[in-house]
This record gives structure tokens, sequence and C-alpha cells, in this order.
């Protein structure tokens, strides 16, 4: 029989057919099925309770009522029952189990199915963000992998989307770079690492400028001669934005992100004075202290604090960009939601800037997409200060990666000391990103986490370590029985899962429906982090009781394709969480 990908959406489904079969109100019920403790089932429809008290019925005969109505098809594939005040239980049927096993057995068969969730939406994810002529620092890592999972879940999901790296290449900053390229450029450094060199200009640049009135002054008007299009400075800023782009390229590639788009600050420059019009035109924005801003007076502190949306030397900001940033991702991409990954400290100013954008475009019947941002806290040191180098730099994000990897080189020496150097340091390379990755993703995002590499980089505990050793497990069940991955070898695909084992595991693989649809919902990928952890937790527990290479070929089929299955969502939920796999470690 077809068994849903989603078995919590089907329920609820045949829950709203039954109450209109049931003679209830249907518009005014709602099931609210959720997964359920497992001591009760695995799905339980909360909605009767508040349906009962709204229209003063009693809610277990509701329930029973409802229960009664279900069509064949769910009674056959569940135990139900009816518990407490008017929960309704449902328990899986060993043989539905079975069905939902059998029926999603690839990548492209779970997405098809997962694809129905935001089928036919554009979405624009804007995330990592770094300031050029800067190398990327540890600060950096959050925005960037926190972005990338949320862009995969999003597609998987069936969503359109286009990846926005919104870099900071425009400002008051390129002033004082130029001026110190002109004066102080090592042209030995410029051609042996550009963006090193870059970073030692603005720093000087900087410092010059804070100490001497002249050079700040002098800075100015680099950056005026910037802006009104001077043919030498615009030749060093592109110079310095594309050194930049290729360093921060590397980045990406080891940690397995790419950017549809990048358009930065610059692209918007000519765009803003639209802005202030369309503001002005729809009394929204007005002149306070010769600067243009926005008030909210319905808000408890924004009718006071104002959206400066133009400074009062008639300099644009961050505000004019932003706000030329969401219209043209409206107008241009048609987006459906825009989802904008930083952390908690800029919460005012995309607050403001979400307001503003919702009444602007009110006032001018713009088409309005839902807009997210997505907080998150900060990476401390274990001695919970920010994280620093010893003597209290800042961590750059390249040599961190290359320390993960270094580490977790030392970590595959240890425990497979019969592989070769060379495959050592291949599975390396993997565990040592895929550890920092993971254990940023694996933390609720608006939460601060303590950077650990003892943890981190570990076979025990909720780890990428540990998952992927998990992954590699699976792997070598199916090597040493002279099968390819997931292969069933062509025998009967099982029997019902009969062992608590084999059951418990059977029960998880199905919930990997509802952890993609909870990190939909929140985008918050930790749920599904969790979920990966509980499932390599199931099949250690299944593996360690249930023999799979025995000589009943019945049971020999239906704990291979419990391997098969866990496997092929393992492999897949790893991969939307950014992180490559490995077939042994």
């Amino acid at each position: 029989m077809p068994v849903p990908f989603n078995l919590a959406d089907a329920l609820d489904s045949a829950l709203q057919s039954a109450a209109v079969q049931a003679g209830l109100e249907a518009a005014a019920f709602v099931p609210d099925v959720r997964t359920a403790d497992p001591r009760h089932g695995d799905y339980q429809a909360n909605g009767v309770l508040a349906y009962a008290k709204a229209h003063k019925q009693n809610p277990r005969a509701v329930a029973e009522k409802l229960v009664a109505a279900l069509p064949a098809g769910v009674t056959e594939g569940y135990v139900i029952t009816v518990a407490g005040p008017g929960f309704i239980n449902f328990t899986l049927q060993p043989a539905t189990l079975l069905a939902w096993l059998r029926m999603h057995d690839s990548k492209d068969h779970l997405r098809s199915n997962a694809a129905s969730a935001r089928h036919g939406q554009t979405w624009v994810v804007d995330y990592s963000a770094p300031n050029t002529a800067k190398q990327m620092h540890v600060g950096h890592l959050r925005s960037a992998v926190i972005g990338e999972a949320i862009s995969r879940i999003l597609e998987f999901s069936g969503a359109k989307v286009i990846r926005d790296n919104h870099i900071g290449d425009w400002g008051t900053q390129f002033g004082k770079l130029i001026w110190a390229y002109k004066h102080h450029r090592d042209e030995q450094a410029l051609a042996s690492d550009p963006i090193e060199e870059f970073e030692r200009l603005y720093q000087m640049g900087n410092a010059a400028a804070d100490a001497n009135p002249a050079v700040l002054e002098q800075a100015r008007q680099e950056l005026v001669r910037l802006q009104s299009g001077d043919a030498t400075n615009l030749a060093i800023w592109r110079q310095i934005n594309e050194a930049s782009l290729q360093a921060f390229q590397g980045i990406y590639d080891l940690l397995g992100i790419r950017f549809d788009v990048t358009l930065g600050e610059s692209f918007y420059n000519d765009k803003v004075d639209r802005v202030y019009r369309e503001l002005s035109d729809a009394r929204l924005a007005e002149e306070s202290q010769g600067a243009l801003v926005v008030f909210h007076p319905e808000h408890p502190r924004f009718k006071t604090q104002p959206f400066i949306m133009r400074k009062a030397d008639g300099a644009s900001n961050y505000a004019s960009t932003d706000l030329a940033t969401a219209l043209y991702r409206a107008l241009h991409f048609h987006a459906d939601g825009i989802v904008i990954v930083t952390d908690f400290r800029q919460a005012d100013h995309f607050e403001q800037l979400f307001l503003t954008v919702r009444k602007w475009f009110a006032a001018k019947s713009y088409r309005l997409p839902a807009l997210h941002h997505v907080t998150f806290g900060a990476v401390t040191g274990e001695d919970g200060k920010a994280l620093r180098t010893r003597d209290g730099g800042t961590i750059k994000l390249k040599e961190l990666l290359a320390e993960a990897e270094a580490r977790a080189y030392a970590l595959v020496s240890e425990r497979s000391a019969d592989l070769t150097e060379e495959e050592r340091r291949k599975i390396a390379a993997v565990v040592g990103v895929a550890s920092v990755q993971y254990a940023d993703l694996s933390q609720n995002r608006s939460s601060d986490y303590v950077f650990a590499w003892d943890k981190m980089i570990s076979l025990e505990g909720n780890t990428a370590a540990y998952l992927l050793y998990a992954v590699a497990r699976i792997h070598s069940i199916f090597r040493k029985l002279g099968l390819a991955a997931g292969d069933l070898a062509g025998e009967a695909a099982g029997t019902p899962p009969e062992t608590p084992a084999e059951q418990a595991l059977a029960r998880k693989l199905v919930k990997f429906a509802d952890a993609i649809r909870l990190v939909n919902d929140t985008l918050r990928p930790h749920f599904l982090c969790l979920y990966l952890y509980e499932l390599a937790g199931e099949f250690s527990g299944f593996y360690a009781a249930d023999k799979v290479a025995v000589d009943d070929p019945a049971v020999r089929a239906r704990r291979l394709l419990l391997c098969a299955r866990t496997l092929l969502v393992m492999e897949t939920g790893l991969g939307l969480l950014g992180l490559r796999t490995l077939t042994r470690m």
C-alpha cells in the first residue's frame, strides 16, 4: 500500500475528512497532529480539546466520533486509542512501517515527497556577508554554515533558493584603505597574499586617520573620488574586491558553500534615491535634525528611536542600502520569502527595517515577501569570553579549519593506524571541517556556544565524527557482505520489523519527515542535528541487539532494509546540513 512521506500530515488530512463525516463543524476543527511521546504512540492529535471547549461538547465523545469516522486505510495502518480527556494516539503497525521503508528508497524520492512544503516558492537567503579587504575570521563561521543549511533545507522542501552574499564592499573604510594603498603598499606582499596586505593597509590607514586630522581629510577626499567615479580609485577598489572574493571562495570551497549572486552594498548605491523618494511620498519618512528618518509610533522603542535612512550630510548608510535590497529582491527575484542570517546584535536594525518595509510595500501595493531575520549567538572560548588567539587577536577562519583538520588527522591516526597516510589525510579533511560545521549547527542558534576542541572532534557524543562513523559503519556492513551500499541483493524487501530494536529503528526512520518540517517551519537546523544523533543511537542499539548477516533470508532481508534506509536518511540529512560523508573511517 502507498504510504505518505509525512505521516503526520496524512493523519491531519484524514482527521479533517473524518470531522466532516462525524458531523463536526469541520472549518473550526484543527487536528494538531504532532509526534507523540513514545510511551503513547507515534503520533498524537491534540486538537479535540480546543474544539470541544469552544463548542461546549464532551472532548472524549468528540474524539471517539472522529476515530469511528476514520477511513479503513488509517484504521488498518495504526493502532488507534483515545486517551485522557480526548487525545487521539496513533501507533504505527509493523506492516505500515515496512511499507514506508520499501516506498521511500532514494534521495530523489525523499526530495520529491518533501518538496510539497514550499513547491513553487522563491526564497532569497542572505548569509555570510563578510567585508572585503579583510580576512574571514571565526565570527563569520555561524552565518556561513547556518545560512547554507537553511538554503539546502528550503531547496529540499521544494523552494527555488537564491543564495545572496551581501558583501560589505562600499563605505567610508575605502577612503582610508585607498589612501594607505597609495602611500604604503608593499607590491611583493600584494603579489604573494593580497588579502593579507589589504588587511594590513586598512589597519594602517585607519590608525593614521585616527592619529592625524590631515590624513583623515585626505582619506575623505579619496572616498569622494571613488564615489564620483574616479578611474584610478575605482581600479584600486576593484582590485581589492576581486582579491577578497577569491580569498573568500577558498573558505567557501572548504565548507561546501556556493552563492548564486554576490550583490554587495555597492550594487545598491544608485538605487537609494528611489527609496528616499517613495518613503517620503508615502509620508513614512521625515526630516529630523537634517537626516531623513522613519519613526514607528506604535512601537514602544522605535516611536522615539529613529530609523535613519539618509544621514544629515546626505550620505547613504546600511538602512538605505538594506531598504533598496529588500525592494530589489521583491521586484527582481519575485521572492516569496527573504531570510537574512546575522548575529543577534543586529536585531534592532532588522526589526526597524522589516517594520519600514511592510509599511512601504503596503503604501505602494508591492507584493510583500515573508521576512525572516535569523539571528545567532556568539562563539566563545572555554573561559566564556570571545574566542581569540593566544595573543588576543581574532582567529582567522582558514587557520581554524586547518587546525580542525590537523586534530582530526590525529584522531583518525590513533583509531585507524592500518589505513595509509593518504587515506587518513582524506578522512581528516572531511572530519575536521564537518566537526566545525556540526558543532555550530547542533546548537540552538539563538544561544552562545563554547568552542571546545576536545568535545568537537570526538567519536563520543553528539559530534560530526560520531555521525560520520555511523555512516561508515553501515557502508562496512554492505562491504563485508559483498554488496553495494544499500543493495538488497535481489532478495525480497523484507518482512515487517519484529524485534524491539528493529521496530524502534523503523519508527525513528519514519520521523525524518517530521524533522525536516520542523526545521522548515522554524529555520533552526539543530532540530535536524538532534534527529540524526538520535537515529544514529537507534541504529547502534539495533546493530548491537540484532545480527544482520543471519542465515534466515527473511530476517537478513528486513535487517538489510533497515541498514539501507538508515544509510539513506543519514547521508541525506548530513548533506542537508552541508556535511560531506565517508564510506570508511
